[in-house]
């Protein structure tokens, strides 16, 4: 994988910054690393248009006098907001190097909010929750500093309601988790990440990159790279559909056992419809993925009944989570995948008697409970592992709300679990592959367009 790109909680965020104090830097030195690197973007953005900073009391405030500063020694117009002084000895010294106007209101021009940054936990108060609406609404365009204020940083909830939306936010030093979860990043516009020289331990959260994936090697077989067995059921053709997905995630074979034939089934996919405690005992078999077409009766129960009694590592997609329930993984060893979407994750949540704050306790407890990496799906997608291992992914293609794309998904994972990937590895890579493809395929595809687009996809991880 690419080298660590953290995503920090608050409390992390602030031991990263003291890590740097303590090697000599001071939190002034640090607000004007972060303030020059959030004022180039602003004056880039702004492109001759006046500049309005809404300064708050705290660092956040301090990042903006910077910028303030910044912008207008370029030589642009700049007018500041502040309806609150300065608290922090670094601010007040921030504030005491802008030599601009501070104005009680603005008009026109690009507005930059450096009212309040990640360590805000409760309402914006109403007089500053009216003038940060104000001031939005009177601007042709807004950027935040770090994040949105009203946003809160280790959750992305809305702490207000009707907060404005962004152009572009500007992560100080660190991606924080609200940047990559609902309802926090869908007011925040593009985002972009100021370096200011923060690091973080490779346990931290991080946010998913491209992955480095090799070619076969010359002496590769089919065996070799991976015999990935689909589990069928009562509608072969969905199963079918992650077959042929998981035929270009990189497996050498892919069979599917399934009671019959999909018509839309490919003549390079081989279909065993014999007996599945037979077909499953095949000492080669290097992954399994079940769920997509598996049905939710009772023989559909009884069939993923027989793959967790198998050791080889496992996808659980679509019915296999609507059936699965704790008592199923009792003494299973093995590495295993969930795939839920926020249905699914509520219904196997119920199961395993969770009570969740938000979706990412929700991930994270259920990955703990299960034993499991659990693959979150949804606008915000993010991966549990349960260590404690938290992965966010970039948003993908909206085109990707169609049927079938989850199946495609499920095949490409468990394609890159018979590879011989960890789990962990493995989820990583095929969330960024099913991404890749969406972009790749363009607008208003099929999942079989999605899936013809994953070799594209793949190629340009090698």
């Amino acid at each position: 994988m690419a080298a660590l790109d953290p995503a920090l909680t608050v409390a992390e965020m602030r031991a990263a910054e003291q890590a740097l104090i303590d090697g000599g830097e001071t939190v002034a030195s640090l607000m004007e690393r972060a303030g020059k690197g959030a004022a180039e973007w602003v004056w880039r953005i702004a492109a001759g248009a006046p500049v309005t900073v809404l300064c708050g009391p705290g660092n956040n405030g301090g990042d903006g006098y910077v910028i303030a500063r910044e912008v207008q020694a370029r030589g642009g117009k700049v007018r500041v907001v502040a309806p609150l002084d300065p608290a922090g000895e670094a601010a007040i010294a921030a504030r005491r190097s802008y030599a601009g106007p501070i104005v009680a209101g603005a008009r026109g021009g690009l507005l930059v909010d450096a009212l309040f940054g990640s360590g805000l936990t409760r309402p914006l108060d109403p007089v500053l929750a009216a003038l940060l609406a104000r001031l939005a609404a009177s601007h042709s365009g807004a950027i935040a500093i770090d994040l949105p204020s009203g946003i809160e940083a280790d959750s992305g909830a809305a702490l207000n309601d009707g907060l404005p939306e962004y152009r572009l936010s500007l992560a100080l030093g660190a991606w924080k988790r609200a940047h990559w979860l609902l309802p926090g990043m869908a007011r925040m516009g593009e985002r972009r990440l100021v370096n200011i020289g923060v690091t973080a331990g490779a346990e931290a959260a991080r946010l998913i990159a491209r992955p480095s994936l090799p070619a076969p090697a010359r002496s590769a077989h089919k065996y070799s790279r991976g015999l990935l067995a689909v589990v069928g059921g009562a509608m072969p053709g969905a199963g079918a559909l992650a077959a042929r997905a998981a035929m270009h995630g990189g497996a050498g074979y892919v069979k599917l056992f399934a009671p019959r034939r999909s018509p839309a089934t490919p003549d390079d996919l081989v279909v065993n419809d014999g007996p599945l405690d037979e077909a499953l005992a095949d000492p080669r078999i290097a992954a399994l993925l079940v769920g997509p077409g598996l049905g939710r009766d009772e023989a559909a129960a009884e069939r993923l009944a027989a793959v967790l009694a198998r050791e080889p590592p496992c996808v659980l997609d679509a019915d296999a989570l609507v059936l699965l329930a704790p008592e199923m993984l009792a003494g299973r060893r093995a590495p295993l995948l969930l795939t839920p979407h926020a249905g699914e994750m509520a219904g196997l949540c119920a199961r395993f008697g969770i009570e969740p704050h938000d979706r990412l306790a929700a991930a994270l407890t259920l990955a703990r409970a299960s034993r499991a990496v659990v693959i979150a799906k949804g606008p915000d997608t993010l991966i549990a592992a349960p260590d404690g291992g938290l992965r966010f992914a970039r948003p993908a293609s909206s085109w990707l709300s169609t049927a079938g794309t989850g199946d495609v998904l499920a095949g490409i994972l468990a394609s890159r679990l018979a590879t011989g990937q960890a789990a962990l590895v493995a989820a990583e890579e095929a969330v960024w592959l099913h991404a890749e493809a969406a972009r790749i395929a363009g607008a208003a595809f099929t999942a079989s367009d999605l899936i013809e687009a994953v070799p594209a996809a793949y190629e340009r991880c090698l």
